[in-house]
């Protein structure tokens, strides 16, 4: 998992915030490991669980959560 994390990394640093969700532990151990990595430590990272959503709701899903600027 460890090689597929950091790979998942190489696309986050382009970010500045970053949100992470699902049904499942994943987001939590990929947070911890980029957390881990002091190149992240600029990055807001936040996680959320969410369940199984359609592509729409995915969407709907993270602009409702990046208009809410207290949420990072």
């Amino acid at each position: 998992m460890s090689e597929f994390y950091n790979e998942i990394g190489k696309i986050i640093l382009k970010y500045d915030a970053v949100l992470l969700f699902g049904p499942t532990n994943a987001k939590l151990e990929l947070a911890n490991h980029l957390k881990a990595d002091h190149r992240f430590e600029k990055i807001k990272i936040k996680t959320m669980s969410a369940d199984k959503l359609n592509e729409h709701q995915e969407r709907e899903f993270v602009k409702d959560f990046f208009l809410q600027p207290i949420n990072l």
